[in-house]
């Protein structure tokens, strides 16, 4: 996400090779041009070289294309597929699906490394909303807890 004033810092640089680019086609000498516009001279040779070699759009901002993705869509789709089927089809133990758990799998799988800070980002993206696992005893006593509730605790409170 840009902000307003980098944005407006990059309309300027853009300006400024567009600029540079206009004066050299009216004849003025790369010293001059450096000198007018507060550039270094090779800076201006530099600006001239990737206008002749891509025109005036190369003078252009783009923006940057990121890195690569690790995962092409198909196998981001494959994900989901198996993801649904749940983690103990898929060798693990309660069906949990944690993001350790799906980092393992998918370097497993598909031979992509990702950290586990990062599955959740990637989860979000594809759809996926995260799963809080309930932490409570198999075992609780719903009826027992009632009454320590409703009969011990209040026997238990100080009297004002």
């Amino acid at each position: 996400m840009t902000t307003m004033k980098e944005s407006r810092a990059q309309n300027w640089r853009e300006y400024r090779r567009m600029r540079v680019w206009e004066m050299q086609q009216q004849g003025y000498k790369q010293q001059e041009i450096a000198d007018a516009l507060g550039l270094t001279q090779g800076a201006v040779s530099y600006i001239i070289k990737r206008a002749k070699a891509g025109g005036k759009a190369a003078l252009c901002h783009h923006k940057s294309p990121g890195a690569p993705a690790r995962m092409s869509m198909e196998q981001k789709q494959q994900l989901l597929v198996e993801l649904a089927q749940g983690a103990e089809a898929h060798g693990f133990r309660g069906e949990v699906w944690t993001t350790e758990r799906i980092a393992q799998f998918i370097a497993q799988r598909f031979g992509v490394q990702y950290h586990h800070d990062y599955i959740g980002p990637l989860l979000r993206q594809l759809g996926w909303s995260p799963q809080r696992p309930v932490v409570r005893a198999s075992q609780r006593d719903e009826t027992a807890i009632e009454q320590w509730v409703d009969i011990t605790w209040p026997e238990l409170k100080k009297k004002p």
